[in-house]
């Protein structure tokens, strides 16, 4: 199983190499599950790239695009269908599961719309809820699909670019989830999402952030993830100049660092750059990618490994983890 397909135009190419790398890391030849959280280019840019590569036997998503874009809307119209012509096509719906060998996939979240019950051994009151303010949603990111994904004791839940408003219909008044082990993406790190209802309730002991050099790791939700209870350790995709050394994490936990050289890395945070045609260009990032790597175990424990450095934590079951049930 993929969730997103990484960039489109001239960093197609690109990311689909990165992603058949960890193809060949795993020794598939297939993916039977191409989940598209949402129709942003940054998350189905590389898809035609990819499928020209490898089979994919399932594309999933969780229905049309809502936030008209020439780029989006041509790709639906004119290459999507040929793509998932040669395999199946499913829309998410919130509570279907997504058939993976040794694994039990729940689809969470789709088209705006979240699971009506709690998973088995969730349910309970969120305390965090009183406490929430709600945020802006631009059309797509609270479309995205969600989804949990449980193997033996072990838990991780990815939620695409889902929004504070969202993430607040999901665990309020009640957690429907219950707790993971590891908390996946967080949308980038920025502050339109890892709100306190989702990040606190879920109680994560790991979180991995795929945030680029200028796109998330702000102030907000660095303190969020740091001040989460039972948070073990956050890694890092990218080191975010939005985080300065004020709020970002160990070296040992990032797996990409600047490209260009700095004179000294700022202690406060960066401001990050306000969207639109006259904002900077980010830094580039077209050498070699790292990833960060979970390997998990039936029993509940995992090992992360930062592709960059080799360096390996392994986190133990932890006896006070409130042990999942069938779904």
């Amino acid at each position: 199983m993929l969730i997103d397909s990484g960039n489109a135009g001239a960093a197609a190419v690109r990311d689909a190499d990165r992603i058949m790398a960890a193809v060949k890391d795993a020794g598939l030849s297939q993916i039977d599950n191409l989940i598209t959280t949402h129709w942003h280019g940054d998350h189905f840019g590389g898809m035609a790239e990819l499928a020209a590569r490898i089979p994919i036997r399932q594309f999933i998503d969780h229905g049309p695009n809502v936030q008209p874009a020439a780029a989006a809307d041509d790709f639906l119209q004119k290459t999507y269908p040929q793509l998932y012509a040669k395999g199946k096509h499913t829309v998410a719906k919130p509570g279907g599961k997504i058939s993976v060998s040794g694994l039990d996939v729940l689809v969470v979240t789709s088209a705006g719309e979240t699971i009506k019950a709690g998973l088995p051994g969730a349910g309970g009151v969120n305390p965090y809820c009183a406490g929430f303010k709600p945020g802006e949603n631009n059309a797509e990111d609270p479309m995205s699909v969600g989804t949990y994904v449980r193997f033996g004791s072990f838990r991780t839940i990815h939620l695409g670019d889902l929004t504070k408003n969202k993430e607040f219909e999901l665990m309020c008044p009640n957690n429907r989830v219950g707790t993971v082990d590891v908390l996946l993406g967080l949308h980038h790190g920025v502050d339109s999402s890892n709100s306190h209802v989702l990040v606190h309730a879920l109680r994560p002991r790991v979180a991995i952030m795929n945030n680029g050099t200028r796109k998330g790791g702000q102030p907000e939700v660095m303190m969020t993830l740091h001040s989460s209870p039972g948070l073990e350790d956050l890694w890092q995709m990218h080191f975010s100049e939005l985080s300065g050394q004020e709020y970002t994490v160990p070296g040992m936990f990032i797996a990409n660092v600047l490209d260009g050289p700095l004179a000294a890395m700022p202690v406060a945070p960066m401001a990050p750059p306000q969207p639109g045609p006259g904002a900077p260009a980010a830094p580039l990032h077209n050498g070699t990618a790292y990833w960060i790597k979970v390997s998990a175990q039936t029993d509940g424990s995992f090992t992360v490994t930062n592709g960059r450095n080799g360096f390996s934590k392994t986190y133990k079951f932890a006896a006070s983890s409130v042990l999942p049930m069938p779904l």
